[in-house]
C-alpha cells in the first residue's frame, strides 16, 4: 500500500498547488509589491492592424467594427481585416456595407471552412503594420482599449501585451456566474504574473496586441492559438504582459453543453500546447517554467489526480480513519458536483453549480486529452450561440 499512499499524496498536492498554493502565493506577492502603474499615452501613433476570423457573426459584427475605429485612437491609423471563414449569414454583406463608413475596413472571404488558426496566419503574413491587434468577433472595445494597448508596447522587450476581457449578460440561470468568477480569478492569476514575472502564462485570443516580428506561423490543425502564439512569444526572450486598463467586452456562456464544448476544444490545444513546449518547464525553469508548469500543466492533468485520489482512497479507507474520512468527503463532493450539473440550468441551488462547474471542466479536459492522443482530424470551429439581451 505505499505505492498507493504515495500516489494518493501526490495527485493531493497536485490539485492543491495548481488551485490553492500557487495562486495564493502570487496574489499575496502582488498585494504586497503592488500593481504595476499604466505606461503613458504613447506619444506617436503607430499604424495598427486588428485581424480576426468570422463565420456567421451576424448579430455582432456590426457593433465590434464600430468599436474598433471609434476606440480613441487616430482612425487613419487603424486597419480593421476581417476573415471571414464562409459565412452563410449576413455577415459579410454587414461588413461591406462599412467599408463605405470606415476605408481602414478589409474583407477576405474564405470560401471552404479554413478554421481561425489558418485565417490568422494568412492575415497576419498579409499585414504590413508593425502592430497587431488579435481579438474575437464577439470581443467589444472600449474608447481606451488600443490606446492603451499600443503604450503598453513601448518597451521594445514587451512583446506581447493581452487585454482585460469584462463578461456582461451574467445571468442567475445557467453557469454564466460560475464561468465568470473562474475567469475573474485568472485575469487575476494573470495580472500577478505579468506584474511579477513578466510572463502572464496565456494570453486570451479575445484581445492581444503583438509585434508582427513575432507572430509565429500557428501549426495546422492547431487549437488554442492565443497560448501558442505567448509560449512562442516567452521562448524569443520578450515579455507576455497583461493590461488590465485594456478594457474590452464579452458574454460569458450560459449553456452547460456550449460551454463543455468550447472546453474540449480548449483541452485539445493545451496538450498541442503541452507537446510543444513541455521542454520549457526545465529548460526556463524560472520564472517561465514554474509558472508555466504550476498554472497551467498542473491543472490540465488535475482530471488524473482526481481520478487517482478517488481510486486510492477507496483502497486506503479500510486502513485508516483519516483516509476513511477523506474517502467520504470526497464522495460527498463529488454527489453534490453532480447535482450541480443536472441543475445547471436552473435559476436555484446556484452554490452547487461551483462543484459542478469544476467537475464539468475537469471531465471536458479528460475528453479532450483522449480527443488529442486519437489526433486531430478538423480545427474548424463553430462559434458559441451569442447571448441575446
Amino acid at each position: 500500500m505505499l505505492v498507493v499512499k504515495i500516489l494518493f499524496f501526490l495527485s493531493l498536492i497536485g490539485i492543491l498547488h495548481t488551485y490553492v498554493v500557487y495562486p495564493a502565493l502570487m496574489l499575496l506577492l502582488h498585494s504586497v509589491k503592488g500593481t504595476k502603474k499604466p505606461a503613458a499615452g504613447p506619444e506617436n501613433h503607430p499604424e495598427v492592424e486588428i485581424i480576426f476570423a468570422a463565420h456567421n457573426e451576424e448579430s455582432v459584427i456590426a457593433e465590434k467594427i464600430r468599436s474598433s475605429f471609434k476606440s480613441g485612437y487616430p482612425e487613419e491609423k487603424i486597419k480593421v481585416h476581417i476573415g471571414s471563414d464562409c459565412s452563410t449569414d449576413n455577415t459579410d454583406s454587414i461588413i461591406r456595407d462599412l467599408q463605405k463608413q470606415y476605408p481602414g475596413l478589409r474583407l477576405t472571404r474564405f470560401e471552404d471552412r479554413t478554421g481561425k488558426s489558418g485565417i490568422i496566419n494568412q492575415l497576419t503574413q498579409a499585414s504590413t503594420a508593425d502592430l497587431l491587434i488579435l481579438t474575437d468577433a464577439n470581443i467589444i472595445f472600449e474608447e481606451a482599449t488600443i490606446p492603451t494597448l499600443v503604450s503598453s508596447m513601448q518597451d521594445s522587450q514587451t512583446g506581447a501585451v493581452g487585454g482585460h476581457i469584462e463578461y456582461r449578460q451574467v445571468f442567475e440561470k445557467g453557469i454564466s456566474q460560475q464561468e465568470n468568477t473562474y475567469l475573474q480569478l485568472e485575469n487575476r492569476l494573470k495580472s500577478a504574473e505579468s506584474d511579477l514575472l513578466g510572463a502572464a502564462m496565456g494570453l486570451e485570443g479575445g484581445c492581444y496586441i503583438i509585434r508582427r516580428k513575432l507572430f509565429p506561423v500557428i501549426p495546422p490543425l492547431f487549437f488554442m492559438e492565443d497560448f501558442y502564439v505567448s509560449l512562442s512569444v516567452m521562448e524569443k526572450n520578450y515579455r507576455v504582459l497583461l493590461n488590465t486598463h485594456a478594457k474590452c467586452y464579452e458574454d460569458v456562456s450560459i449553456a452547460s453543453t456550449e460551454e463543455y464544448k468550447r472546453k474540449v476544444r480548449i483541452s485539445i490545444g493545451n496538450f498541442q500546447n503541452l507537446g510543444r513546449f513541455r521542454k520549457m518547464i526545465w529548460n526556463r525553469f524560472f520564472p517561465i517554467g514554474i509558472a508555466f508548469l504550476s498554472h497551467k500543466v498542473l491543472r490540465w492533468i488535475t482530471p488524473f489526480f482526481l481520478l487517482s485520489l478517488l481510486i486510492c482512497s477507496i483502497l486506503l479507507a479500510p486502513e485508516s480513519r483519516i483516509f476513511s474520512l477523506f474517502s467520504g468527503i470526497y464522495f460527498l463532493f463529488l454527489s453534490v458536483g453532480l447535482l450541480g450539473i443536472l441543475f445547471s440550468q436552473s435559476k436555484s441551488l446556484s452554490w452547487v453549480k461551483y462543484p459542478g462547474h469544476f467537475i464539468y471542466m475537469n471531465l471536458a479536459l479528460m475528453r479532450g486529452f483522449f480527443i488529442y492522443l486519437k489526433g486531430v482530424k478538423s480545427n474548424v470551429w463553430q462559434p458559441t450561440t451569442r447571448n441575446q439581451n
